[in-house]
């Protein structure tokens, strides 16, 4: 048993010794679209954060960020643009390929709330997620639920201070209620700066 604790409390002492948080900012372009039973396609879209950095070690750490990111999907005429506050919480495994040059593997959950959207259909807007309702109040469409969560899956290359990232995110919550309802799925090619 004593054994067991002095060695719990020596591998606690080394992560927390090692243990170096840093920061950075990313900007990229989204490809996101809509799963489920409605027949959409991708549409184009940007993200841009800053994220933070907590190494455990020279191989894993933790990347949490914040995320202002646009997703949504195209219809025929119809353009879908939510905007997401997110934040995607990672795990990650770093492997040194050479002197300052590492590659980055990375999953776990992101969290995000809709704060913003439109639907566009020529030179018509309507909430993205609001009730669209009549002159007598009657709901005409129901607005997107707010709440998004799923899983992402990535990998960045790292030169020195700075880091080209793929990411791919599937969500689990759906937009809206109803079988076959859909849900949001987006892959970014970003770019960013460790400081």
């Amino acid at each position: 048993m004593k054994k067991g604790l002095i060695f719990v409390l020596f591998a606690l002492v080394s992560i927390v010794s090692y243990s170096q948080i840093s920061w950075n900012a990313k900007v990229g372009m989204n490809m996101s679209n809509f799963t489920g039973d409605s027949e959409t396609d991708m549409r184009i879209g940007f993200n841009v954060g800053i994220g933070m950095e907590y190494q455990f070690t020279g191989m894993w750490s933790i990347q949490p960020s914040l995320m202002f990111t646009q997703k949504g999907a195209k219809m025929d005429e119809l353009k879908a643009n939510p905007m997401y506050l997110e934040i995607p919480v990672m795990a990650a495994a770093r492997f040194e390929i050479a002197d300052n040059q590492n590659i980055v593997v990375k999953a776990g959950p992101y969290f995000g709330f809709g704060i913003a959207g439109k639907y566009k259909a020529g030179g018509e807007k309507i909430d993205f997620f609001k009730d669209t309702k009549d002159e007598d109040g009657d709901i005409l469409m129901e607005g997107a639920k707010k709440f998004d969560a799923g899983l992402g899956v990535g990998v960045a290359y790292e030169i020195n201070k700075f880091f080209i990232d793929l990411t791919g995110e599937f969500g689990l919550a759906k937009i809206y209620d109803g079988d076959g309802a859909p849900k949001n799925m987006n892959f970014s090619i970003g770019v960013g700066y460790k400081f």
